[in-house]
């Protein structure tokens, strides 16, 4: 195998591969990237056995062949290498070595055979269909941040894409929760997804696929089976297991009947928690939010460490509420909205609160309420 790269084409496309890698792994070959070498493309494959990422790049092929090396290595010498370099790479079958040459740089990397390399098997995928990048990109991005990190209800460990019916027809909806808060984020439904069956994307699987959706004018091929989801663009791949559970039911713990509603600018807000919460103790970081007429006041009071409060004006008209929360759960959804003012809607202390974004009811929040 002999091909010439451009520098930048292969950082990108190895760096995609690698960050798939796992670090630690016990088995040797999936520390390794398969190089693919075809006419007038090169394939660079990376896979922990759950998730799998090909990134296609162009080069001037001069002999096709194909073999596995460290991705982390390959990964870190190209990003090493000055700009603009045409970078040479060539596999030896004989030795098992591969040489990477970049002006007067040269590099020679032990490799393992390409037969050894774990491909991952293609799915009969039941559904295919097409979506915007910039919309697959806000049902994830708004609903990531809610993902539990708790393995032992590893059904909770990622975003949980369906088909439901919304306020706007039917939706194509992502969920994640942990337990303490929840994300609900609907979108139109793309043609073709209406039979899909409801799938559980992967953490680790929701962090790369946010390197496929950077381009607003990109159209991603998605393809879903009951055991796995593909995310394609005409140059990457990522396939992926679901992870097999059954998500609980979500609707039960949105609010239907909360009354009492603030509201008030998202970024204040956001800054006023984040400003209070500094002095409070790291382990729990509860901030409370006393309500009247048109005012907030947030307080916390660590009594090893001091009291802070900080007063905003806000739309209000109900009755007086002390409610408490955990401020980092607070900032995180008042940093998903992407309107100027968050709504709340609060029923008592003890009971969760549901925020959204002004009137739009296609992204909505659950926090549940902590002893302040």
């Amino acid at each position: 195998m002999k091909f010439s790269i451009e520098r930048a084409v292969l950082v990108k496309a190895v760096s995609q591969a690698q960050s798939v890698v796992e670090r630690r792994n016990t088995i040797p070959i999936l520390a390794n990237v398969l190089i693919e070498a075809t006419a007038d493309l090169v394939s660079f494959r990376a896979t922990d056995l759950d998730t799998e990422v090909v990134d296609r790049a162009p080069a001037q092929v001069e002999r096709t062949g194909a073999t596995t090396v460290s991705a982390v290595m390959l990964n870190e010498i190209a990003r090493k290498l000055p700009d603009g370099a045409l970078v040479a790479i060539t596999s030896d079958d004989a030795t098992g070595r591969l040489s990477v040459q970049a002006g007067r740089s040269s590099f020679n990397l032990a490799t393992l055979p390409r037969e050894d390399f774990p491909v991952m098997a293609s799915s009969e995928y039941s559904v295919n269909f097409t979506a915007p990048a910039a919309m697959l990109r806000r049902l994830f991005d708004k609903s990531k941040f809610a993902i539990s990190t708790e393995e032992t209800r590893y059904y909770l460990n990622g975003v949980y894409m369906h088909v439901a019916q919304s306020d706007d027809g039917p939706s194509l909806r992502c969920v994640a929760t942990d337990g303490h808060r929840l994300a609900r984020i609907d979108a139109p439904l793309p043609e073709g997804a209406a039979d899909m069956p409801g799938v559980i994307v992967p953490r680790k699987t929701v962090a790369e696929l946010r390197k496929l959706l950077d381009d607003d004018e990109a159209e991603i091929a998605v393809s879903i089976s009951e055991t796995k989801v593909r995310f394609a663009t005409p140059t990457i791949t990522l396939t992926s297991k679901v992870i097999d559970g059954t998500f609980p039911d979500y609707s039960r713990v949105i609010p239907v009947n909360n009354t009492r509603k603030l509201e008030v600018d998202a970024s204040d807000f956001a800054r006023a928690v984040d400003r209070v919460a500094t002095v409070s103790s790291e382990r729990s970081r509860a901030v409370k939010l006393a309500l009247e007429a048109d005012r907030l006041i947030l307080s916390v009071n660590a009594p090893d460490a001091g009291a802070a409060e900080e007063e905003l004006i806000v739309a209000y008209a109900d009755e007086p509420l002390e409610i408490g929360f955990n401020a980092k759960y607070l900032q995180e959804i008042a940093s998903q909205v992407d309107r100027d003012n968050a709504v709340f809607m609060f029923n008592g202390s003890g009971d969760a609160a549901l925020i959204r974004e002004g009137s739009d009811t296609s992204a909505v929040y659950v926090v549940m309420p902590m002893r302040v």
